[in-house]
């Protein structure tokens, strides 16, 4: 039986938004994240858990991307996440040049 019609994107563009926001998006989101823990905390504690908890938190995003409806909402939404944690990192860098 096939699928409905009404589910399925008709467009690429669509499709290729919402692909690359899961891979490429969550991956930036996830690794900057730990970034900015790192950079206020331990920074070999926070490298060494990032090994298990960054792909849970990628894979985590990857579904979440997959769930929304607009693969260009959620790129937004990746990109001032990515922004938000890049800042984190600044400010962490700034003030804890103790590490």
């Amino acid at each position: 039986m096939p699928a409905n019609s009404k589910y399925l994107n008709p467009s690429f563009w669509p499709r290729f938004s919402k692909i690359t926001a899961a891979i490429l998006g969550g991956y930036f989101v996830s690794v900057t994240f730990h970034l900015a823990l790192a950079s206020w905390f331990n920074r070999a504690n926070v490298l060494m858990t990032m090994a298990f908890t960054g792909f849970i938190l990628w894979v985590a995003l990857m579904i979440i991307a997959f769930l929304a409806k607009s693969g260009w909402k959620i790129w937004g939404i990746y990109i001032l996440l990515s922004l938000l944690f890049c800042l984190f990192i600044y400010l962490g860098q700034t003030y804890n040049t103790a590490q």
